[in-house]
């Protein structure tokens, strides 16, 4: 007779002790790595832009975009003893997906980009003693979103981008800095935009994804010494708009970007590339898909690297262990095309990106170790 009573108990006892286990979401058991918290903002909404470390320790922010098609030839400085940002001199033309690179002269290369619906050939230096660019000579080739890496003899191989819409190149050229002049390289052996491109502890440069006719998984070696390019082993995956970084024992981690489905198709997976092979393996998943990520993961003093953008998360590779951790706190949205840069006392300062429509932010982030 007193068996549904004791049925209903057990049952309650058995209810009360499940809503007693607390809840913890994916991110709840993921292991944290220092911590992401919001900074001055910048003069102006950028995505697309570029962030450069110059030699007093201010970064160089220049050109992007507000929203498609409204690009800045304006540019600031982000002046990490106050924590604020100053205008500086303007570009000659409004430009996003350009490239900037500081040449061992202390001037700035800014180069390539789009301008309108096409990429643009023009290039110019900026000086930060006089905080003015100057045009120089054009380059070889139109250029939207190309790469471009600092040789070690001190010259800049640019590689690839979009000279329209939708019309990747093959070509690449080296810009001579003793000359300030551009000259051919290559080819390439496949057209390619939204690549990444790694200097090598050799001085060669490993250029990886990207997307020709489609999504590629091919990659290829640049020579120096030859001036002209091998291909390699092919990823595991293939990717664009993803990021790369070397590890200090000179491997190189290859994470996120999207396949051909672009928003519908980011990518959590990460590979590992080894120069002594030539061959691409797979590693540990980044903790959240992400792609429109800048073309470099942050070297962080630690040996370890950081990659941010296209997610609310920042993550931090750690080649020790092999895995992806967390930073606490996040940014405020998933942010595409952002910049990170890492300043002279080891912190990293993420700045800018555009959200689903197309609109730019003017917010930035500090991430400290």
């Amino acid at each position: 007779m007193n068996r549904p009573r004791l049925l209903l108990v057990t049952l309650i006892t058995i209810t009360f002790a499940l809503t007693a286990i607390p809840f913890r979401s994916p991110m709840a058991s993921t292991t944290r790595t220092g911590s992401v918290t919001s900074a001055t903002p910048m003069l102006e909404p950028r995505s697309g832009h570029t962030a450069t470390l110059l030699p007093d320790g201010k970064v160089l922010i220049a050109g992007g975009m507000r929203r498609n098609q409204d690009f800045y030839k304006s540019a600031e400085l982000y002046d990490p003893a106050t924590g604020k940002f100053q205008p500086t001199g303007d570009m000659s033309v409004g430009r996003v997906g350009q490239i900037a690179l500081l040449l061992r002269s202390g001037k700035v290369l800014v180069a390539g980009g789009w301008v309108g619906h096409g990429g643009t050939d023009s290039a110019e230096l900026y000086d930060p003693d006089t905080g003015k660019f100057t045009a120089i000579s054009r380059m070889t080739a139109r250029r939207g979103r190309p790469s471009a890496t600092l040789l070690k003899n001190g010259d800049v191989l640019i590689a690839g981008g979009e000279e329209s819409d939708n019309e990747p190149l093959p070509s690449a050229e080296i810009f001579r800095a003793a000359t300030l002049s551009f000259q051919p390289t290559g080819p390439m052996h496949h057209a390619r935009v939204s690549h990444t491109a790694t200097l090598l502890n050799d001085g060669r440069v490993l250029i990886a994804g990207g997307y020709g006719d489609s999504v590629s998984s091919s990659a290829e070696l640049y020579d120096p010494k030859a001036e002209s390019f091998t291909e390699t082993g092919s990823l595991t995956t293939a990717r664009c708009k993803h990021t790369a970084g070397l590890l200090p024992d000179g491997r190189v981690l290859i994470a996120g970007g999207s396949d051909n489905r672009g928003w519908n198709g980011n990518l959590n997976s990460a590979e590992i590339y080894d120069s002594k092979t030539g061959r691409f393996s797979a590693g540990s998943s980044l903790i959240n898909s992400r792609f429109k990520l800048p073309d470099e993961a942050v070297a962080l003093e630690s040996g370890k690297l950081l990659i941010a953008g296209g997610s609310k998360v920042v993550e931090v590779f750690d080649p020790a262990a092999g895995k992806f951790a967390v930073a606490s706190g996040e940014i405020s949205a998933p942010w595409h095309f952002m910049t990170e840069t890492k300043l002279k006392d080891g912190a990293v300062l993420l700045a800018g990106g555009y959200a689903n429509d197309d609109r730019a932010t003017e917010q930035t982030w500090i991430y400290m170790q």
